[in-house]
């Protein structure tokens, strides 16, 4: 179970294979943009104020930091090896079948539960909207949220999760297109908030910076960090780029400094136009965020804290004498956090489809439709997973499961990126990342404090979802791995077009 793939076997592999090479940095940081700003900054800004009120603009910088050592690994690993398969690709030729399958199971934790959260985030996004009409549109409260939340079914979420299901199934061969549009209309959206915003900051609304103290900034920048989830997938469209060993690590730095930059003006904008303080409950104690009892506290305010907000953005802006451009920002959200999803189950697919192709999960998961040529079977799996996810939990806690899988694969291909430089340190590095034995550690020490900071509930899914996974493999994987069999080179898998081809 400690079996490697051995790095020019993945890439030839990868080179039977012939799907276009379409992408170059511009389009590469415009789909590292397109997954990363969503939900993160769109919704999660209220969840980060309520755990750690102005502080959580420390939160930004630490997530972001963190991301940013973690993307120098990515960034020397994918230039190394251009293929699929992202993380768990590098694992398996670095540590070793086993933990190649635990990152690979995480990734069906970050892809799916993200797509989940994004969802939700999409709903409150449309239900506040909706609301907002000139001929108002009122979602019954019993379905616009989960039980967890005061509801019984998020049912917006549900349908926007099975459309954008059904759309991967019949094709995605536009979307590169579609997809720059779409960051477009989010781009512009955020430079409207940031423009209108910072003009009306007030010094006071900055008092108390840190309410809840260093804790209070280190919990928020562990939610936080589902807002930098996402970059990590321009390395799956690796084996669709020209020029991988230059294009990637330019797709994946360029995404998340353009990215940090924007949600540190945004959450700037958020605080000083309106305030950010955390609300409390009767007896003054922290409440929990996306809480029934958080809902109830809010539902007593005649104006309500932006910690209150479902569409935290959309109503700063309403709330500063600017409705109409609120109500447009509602729409751009509700245009474009659908990408996103899309991403994240594209993503979700991609991983399953390279794990099928070595042999570690069922071959029917690698089956492509007779007509659309997409693969259906793993796609409806990934999104009736997503619907069920997206149906009862809220945002801030599908946020934090999946923070707890990233968090893993981050660590992991940190880790790797070490033991590669000690193991094959003559190997042709296209890109070198600096300084590697300083950022590696840090990223591998950042994603374990961040992770330490997580609700109990997240802590406690991850190595029980990880249990559930090692008794995939052994039951299956580790019986009809290729790499077992002493199939290095493993068959060829016709993989569906790219999400941007």
């Amino acid at each position: 179970m400690w079996r490697v793939k051995s790095l020019d076997a993945i890439l030839a592999t990868a080179q039977k294979k012939t799907l276009h090479r379409s992408l170059g940095p511009v389009q590469l940081t415009l789909l590292g943009i397109g997954g990363v700003i969503g939900t993160g900054i769109f919704v999660l800004t209220a969840e980060a104020a309520q755990k750690a009120g102005p502080g959580m603009l420390m939160s930004f910088v630490i997530a972001g930091a963190v991301s940013a050592c973690a993307a120098f690994c990515y960034a020397e690993l994918a230039s190394m090896v251009p293929v699929s398969g992202s993380s768990y690709t590098y694992t398996y030729a670095v540590l070793g079948e086993l933990m190649a399958w635990l990152v690979g199971w995480a990734l069906v934790l970050e892809y799916a539960v993200a797509a989940s959260a994004v969802s939700v985030g999409w709903s409150g996004y449309i239900v506040g909207l909706l609301a907002h009409l000139p001929d108002p549109i009122i979602i019954p409260p019993e379905l616009a949220a989960g039980p967890y939340a005061g509801g019984v079914v998020n049912l917006l979420a549900v349908l926007i999760a099975l459309v954008i299901t059904a759309l991967l199934v019949i094709g995605t061969r536009e979307s590169a297109t579609v997809n720059a549009c779409l960051v477009a209309v989010k781009l512009v959206a955020l430079g409207a908030f940031i423009w209108l915003a910072l003009p009306v900051m007030t010094v006071e609304n900055f008092h108390p910076f840190a309410p809840l103290g260093t804790t209070g900034i280190i919990a928020a920048a562990a939610s936080i960090f589902f807002g930098y989830v996402g970059f990590d997938a321009v390395s799956t469209a690796a084996e669709e780029t020209r020029n991988p060993q230059r294009n990637l690590p330019i797709g994946l730095m360029a995404s998340l400094g353009i990215c940090t930059v924007i949600y540190l003006l945004v959450a700037a904008g958020a605080i000083g136009s309106y305030g950010a303080q955390p609300v409390y409950g009767p007896g003054g104690e922290v409440l929990e965020p996306g809480s029934a009892m958080i809902a109830d506290v809010c539902a007593s305010y005649a104006t309500q804290p932006l910690v209150c907000s479902r569409e935290a953005l959309a109503h700063v802006l309403r709330s500063i004498n600017h409705p109409l451009v609120g109500n447009l920002l509602g729409l751009a959200a509700g245009i474009a956090l659908p990408t996103v999803i899309l991403m994240m189950i594209f993503g979700q697919t991609r991983i399953f489809f390279v794990m099928s192709r070595d042999g570690l999960l069922p071959e029917f998961l690698s089956r492509v439709h007779p007509r659309f040529r997409t693969p259906h079977v793993v796609t409806w799996i990934t999104g009736v997973a997503v619907a069920i996810g997206a149906a009862f939990f809220p945002v801030g806690r599908l946020a934090d499961y999946s923070n707890s899988g990233t968090l893993f694969g981050f660590a992991v291909v940190s880790l790797s990126v070490l033991v590669l430089r000690r193991t094959q340190p003559d190997r042709k590095r296209p890109f070198r990342a600096p300084m590697i034995w300083f950022f590696a550690p840090l990223a591998v020490i950042g994603c374990t404090v961040l992770f330490f900071f997580l609700p109990w509930q997240a802590k406690l899914l991850f190595p029980i979802w990880s249990a559930i996974g090692l008794v995939f493999y052994f039951a299956y994987g580790y019986r009809h791995s290729h790499v077992g069999r002493g199939r290095d080179k493993v068959p060829d898998v016709e993989l569906p077009g790219p999400i941007a081809d």
